[in-house]
């Protein structure tokens, strides 16, 4: 059958209009795979890409401390005692600083200041600020004629009472040893030591239930007095050490507060009063340690009141620094007994000053000098240590991170910068206290506290 020419170019329109329609479903099929592929790759692209977690109008970035005051008032970082340079280090440094924030792209200098700021919180050392040493020369000058702070006189009388933490956590073994053990060994050496006229009394807190949440209310009520403050009797003495070992809580506020019952007989007109609370952890009963110690510290007891941190974490430490500051009294950390007895052989010598004031007729003690007093050296050789120490950690840090692709090259030598120079201010801060403290070499004690009172009121205000 023959077409027409009329109805071939009919059909040939047809077709092409067929064939046209097909091929623009076909483009329009490849224009949308095109396009969902384009954003795949771009959302693709976007989840690559570092993610800042920082946004510049929100960051608050905390100035850097201007003074060594300001320095020792920051809280010890969770990590400052964290080994950077051992087998495992870098595994751990990467683990623990993941959660630091984002600096693998291009970070600007407000953004690094704040990765650098927040890093150092959490390496912040131990720092010990000049009240501290103050607190520890009116303590080495106990009994000199020169001091007007009455508690710091000796009386007639002589009492030291230990309160001593017997929470869960005191089980735990120092060069295989029990630290509750490791504490009742160095104060027996200790109190075998006094003079017969002296009076020790040793109050226990924590010691009873166990460190479950079912026993937590018996444990935070436990306190008690199991050596009165009397004479020392060694047989007694030790029954009374077999009493306790570590079971509990930690109720440092209920301790602090019976203490003050223990010695509310022995007022500071007629008493030199001095209370040693030896714990390795932070108060875990909410029993306000703080405000227990302010009250015992202001009652007529008129106490000296030094706090001992034994292998305590950082918590425990800004906690304890945190008593041991509202008292005016000395902190430190030990972390093992052969330290503990060092620290409690101050105190040794202390009392024999004490028996010979007595045995002189109370006469006037010669008041020592500064140039024979090695916490001032041991001080100034502290300090210089942490500085370095936090410097090389975090040296060490930013190199692993930096090897690890967290940072580039640019914001690497930024922050290796600002490290050095912060810590080269400490150090410079460290120098000057050393000149001044040299300056009092031939000073008596109570000039010398005079004038750094007056030094450090002047840097605070």
């Amino acid at each position: 059958m023959k077409l027409s020419f009329k109805k071939f170019l009919a059909v040939l329109l047809f077709l092409l209009l067929i064939i046209t329609a097909c091929n623009n479903q076909e483009e329009s099929k490849k224009d949308q795979k095109d396009k969902k592929n384009e954003t795949e790759t771009i959302q693709q692209q976007e989840k690559d890409k570092p993610v800042s977690n920082m946004k510049n109008e929100n960051l608050v970035v905390e100035p850097l401390p201007k003074t060594y005051q300001e320095l020792a008032e920051l809280p010890i970082g969770k990590y400052y005692n964290m080994d950077t340079s051992g087998e495992n280090s870098k595994e751990e440094i990467l683990k623990v600083f993941s959660d630091l924030p984002d600096i693998s792209g291009n970070p600007s200098e407000k953004e690094l200041d704040y990765f650098y700021s927040e890093l150092l919180k959490r390496m912040q050392q131990d720092y010990e600020g000049p009240e501290n040493l103050i607190n520890r020369l009116k303590f080495e000058s106990l009994g000199s004629p020169e001091n007007s702070d009455s508690r710091y006189q000796f009386k007639d009388n002589l009492n030291v009472i230990f309160i001593i933490d017997a929470s869960g956590s005191m089980a735990q073994k120092i060069d295989g040893k029990e630290k509750m053990t490791s504490a009742k060994d160095s104060i027996l050496n200790f109190v075998s030591k006094l003079p017969k006229d002296a009076k020790v009394g040793i109050r226990v807190y924590g010691h009873k239930g166990t460190g479950s949440d079912a026993d937590k209310a018996l444990s935070c009520s436990s306190s008690e007095l199991v050596y009165p403050i009397s004479n020392f009797n060694e047989g007694e003495f030790r029954a009374a050490l077999n009493k306790f070992s570590p079971s509990g809580w930690t109720p440092i506020g209920l301790a602090l507060r019976e203490a003050k019952n223990d010695l509310s007989s022995f007022d500071g007109a007629n008493n030199t009063n001095i209370v040693y609370l030896v714990s390795d952890g932070i108060d875990t009963c909410d029993d306000q340690p703080i405000e227990a110690a302010k009250e015992l510290y202001s009652s007529n007891i008129s106490p000296i009141i030094n706090v001992i941190g034994f292998d305590v974490d950082s918590k425990g430490q800004n906690q304890l620094r945190e008593i041991a500051s509202a008292t005016e009294g000395i902190y430190d950390t030990v972390t093992n007994e052969g330290e503990l007895q060092e620290e409690l052989e101050k105190l040794s010598n202390m009392t024999e000053q004490w028996k010979e004031w007595l045995e002189q007729g109370k006469q006037k003690i010669e008041s020592n000098k500064i140039a024979n007093s090695l916490e001032i050296f041991s001080y100034i050789t502290d300090e210089g240590s942490k500085g370095t120490k936090e410097k090389i950690k975090i040296d060490l840090i930013l190199f692993e991170l930096h090897e690890d692709g967290r940072m580039n090259d640019k914001s690497y030598k930024y922050l290796m910068t600002k490290n050095t120079e912060y810590h080269k201010w400490i150090q410079e801060q460290i120098d000057q206290f050393e000149k001044e403290l040299k300056a009092l070499n031939e000073t008596s004690y109570s000039q010398a506290i005079k004038a750094l009172e007056d030094k450090y009121i002047t840097n605070t205000q």
